[in-house]
C-alpha cells in the first residue's frame, strides 16, 4: 500500500513537471510569435531573455544580447536618464506606453513605445524586470504623411485661416510678384517668406533677410545697397549690399513699417526701376531680386495717418498675406508643442516626451502676446527644468505656472477642452463642406475611419443636411 502511494506521488510529481515544462514551452512559443519585442533583466541589469521580435527590431541576435547590460544593447535615449525599466524596478510600479527610441545595429534611431513591469516567479519573488516594446517606424511614417497635409515649408497649422494661406501659397510663389506679409510679432512672417521663396523658381538662389526697423537710415542704406571705397571714413574697399547678395533670389525686408519717410522714397524708386546706386557710387546697378516685405503694423492704417507712403504701400502690396495671431488659432497649439519638443530633442539629444494634460490646459488658456515665438520660448524654458520625461506645470515660467488652487486648474482644463472641441468641430465642418458633405470623403481627408467621424459628429452635435455628397451626385 505504501509503495502504491509512493508510486502515485512520484507519478503526480512527474506529471506536474511535465505540465510546468509544457506551460513554459507554450509561453516561449507565444513570446517568439508576437510582433512586440520582449526582454527580461536580472537585478544587475543583465539581459536574461531576448525574443525574436527584439532581435528583428534591434538587429542584434539573442546570442549577442543575453548576458550583456541592457543599455549596451539598446542604447536608448532613456538609458542615460529617465529609464522606464529602472523606475519600475525601483518603485515597483508598472509603466505603460512610454515613448522613446532605440539605436539598432545599423546605428539608426528606431521610434518605439515601451511598457515595463516587474518579473516575478510563481511564488511572487521579484527576479528582475521585463520590458515590452513596439516598433513605431511605420506609425511614425504614416503620422508624418498625415501631418504633411497641415504643413507648408517649416510652418504647420490646422486652422482655417492658415489653411487658406497654404492653399494659395504655391500660386503666390510662382507669380514672382512682390508680397506683403502682415501679422503680429512672432507669428512667423519670415517662415512664410522663406516658404514663398522655396516654392518659387528662385529657390536655388539666395534668400537674404534684413530687419529694417533695427537700423537707422544711413546704416540701412549701406546694408541694402552696399558702398564704394571712400564713400565714408573707414570705407577702404567696396562692399556689396543685401541687394547684391540676393541677386537672382529673394530679399526679405522685415518690419518695413519702421523705415523713415525719407528712406521710403529711396526704396520706392528702387522697387519701381529695379536699379540702385551703392553709397558713394556713380553708376546704377540692376537688381534681379524678388521683394517680400513684412510688417507687424497695419500699413493701411498708417497710410491714412500719413505715416507711410501710399505709393510705396501699393508697390509692395501686390499680393497681401495676413498671418493670424496664435490666440485665434489655438487648435494649432498641441501640434506646435509637439513640433517644438521634437526639434529641441533633436538639437540637444534629449528625451522629453511632451506635455501632460494639465500643462496643455495652461498653455491653451494663455493668450500669447508674443505668439508662436513666445510658445517656443516657453517650451525651451520647460526643457531646462524638465530634464527628461513629461513637461509639467511646475516646469513652466513663473507667469504661467498655475496656482495650487483647484479652481484655477479646473478653469484651465475647461478652457482647454472647449478650445480643442471648437477646433475639432471647425476642422470636421470644413472637411465636410469641401467634400459636399460626403462623410466618407471627409473622413478620408481627415485621416480617420468613417465610423470615427460619425461618432465625432454625434458627440460634437454637428448638424448636417439630410442628403450627403454621394446622394446629391446620384440625383444629379
Amino acid at each position: 500500500m505504501g509503495k502504491n502511494k509512493a508510486a502515485i506521488g512520484a507519478g503526480n510529481k512527474m506529471k506536474s513537471v511535465k505540465q510546468d515544462k509544457s506551460s513554459r514551452d507554450v509561453t516561449e512559443i507565444i513570446l517568439e510569435s508576437i510582433s512586440d519585442g520582449v526582454f527580461t533583466v536580472d537585478h544587475h541589469w543583465r539581459i536574461m531573455s531576448f525574443n525574436r521580435a527584439a532581435e528583428e527590431i534591434t538587429g542584434i541576435s539573442r546570442k549577442e544580447a543575453v548576458g550583456r547590460h541592457c543599455w549596451d544593447v539598446f542604447r536608448s535615449n532613456m538609458c542615460e536618464g529617465d529609464c522606464a525599466l529602472r523606475r519600475t524596478m525601483e518603485g515597483g510600479k508598472s509603466l505603460v506606453n512610454t515613448s522613446t527610441y532605440v539605436v539598432n545595429s545599423k546605428k539608426e534611431k528606431i521610434p518605439i513605445i515601451a511598457s515595463t513591469s516587474l518579473l516575478r516567479d510563481e511564488k511572487g519573488n521579484v527576479l528582475g524586470g521585463v520590458e515590452i516594446f513596439r516598433d513605431l517606424s511605420l506609425v511614425e511614417e504614416l503620422r508624418k504623411e498625415l501631418d504633411s497635409r497641415f504643413q507648408m515649408g517649416d510652418m504647420i497649422s490646422r486652422s482655417q485661416g492658415m489653411q487658406k494661406i497654404f492653399r494659395i501659397l504655391p500660386q503666390v510663389a510662382e507669380s514672382d510678384s512682390t508680397v506683403l506679409i502682415q501679422g503680429e510679432t512672432g507669428t512667423g512672417k519670415e517662415l512664410l517668406a522663406r516658404a514663398v521663396h522655396e516654392f518659387s523658381f528662385r529657390k536655388d538662389k539666395p534668400f537674404v533677410a534684413i530687419n529694417c526697423g533695427a537700423l537707422p537710415d544711413t546704416l540701412l542704406e549701406s546694408e541694402l545697397f552696399g558702398y564704394k571705397a571712400g564713400a565714408f571714413t573707414n570705407a577702404v574697399k567696396d562692399k556689396p549690399g543685401h541687394f547684391a547678395a540676393a541677386e537672382g533670389g529673394t530679399l526679405f525686408l522685415d518690419e518695413i513699417g519702421d523705415i523713415s519717410p525719407a528712406f521710403q522714397v529711396r526704396l520706392l524708386r528702387v522697387l519701381e526701376d529695379r536699379k540702385y546706386k551703392p553709397l558713394g557710387g556713380i553708376e546704377e546697378v540692376s537688381a534681379n531680386v524678388r521683394i517680400i516685405a513684412a510688417a507687424n503694423k497695419d500699413l493701411a492704417a498708417m497710410v491714412k495717418e500719413d505715416k507711410f507712403r501710399q505709393d510705396l504701400f501699393y508697390r509692395i502690396n501686390v499680393v497681401g498675406l495676413t498671418l493670424p495671431p496664435l490666440r485665434e488659432r489655438k487648435e494649432d497649439i498641441p501640434m506646435l508643442i509637439e513640433n517644438t519638443v521634437s526639434r529641441i530633442n533633436r538639437l540637444r539629444d534629449r528625451a522629453v516626451n511632451g506635455v501632460d494634460h494639465e500643462t496643455l490646459a495652461v498653455l491653451i488658456a494663455h493668450d500669447y502676446p508674443g505668439n508662436i515665438r513666445e510658445l517656443e520660448n516657453i517650451i525651451e524654458h520647460a526643457f531646462v527644468l524638465c530634464g527628461n520625461g513629461i513637461i509639467q506645470p511646475s516646469h513652466l515660467p513663473g507667469n504661467l505656472a498655475p496656482s495650487t488652487s483647484v479652481s484655477n486648474v479646473n478653469e484651465a482644463d475647461k478652457k482647454s477642452d472647449d478650445s480643442l472641441k471648437d477646433a475639432e468641430k471647425r476642422a470636421i465642418m470644413d472637411a465636410l463642406k469641401r467634400n459636399d458633405y460626403n462623410r466618407l470623403a471627409a473622413a478620408r481627408e481627415l485621416g480617420i475611419h468613417k465610423s470615427t467621424l460619425f461618432r465625432k459628429i454625434k458627440k460634437l452635435e454637428i448638424i448636417l443636411p439630410e442628403i450627403d455628397g454621394r446622394s446629391s451626385r446620384t440625383q444629379s
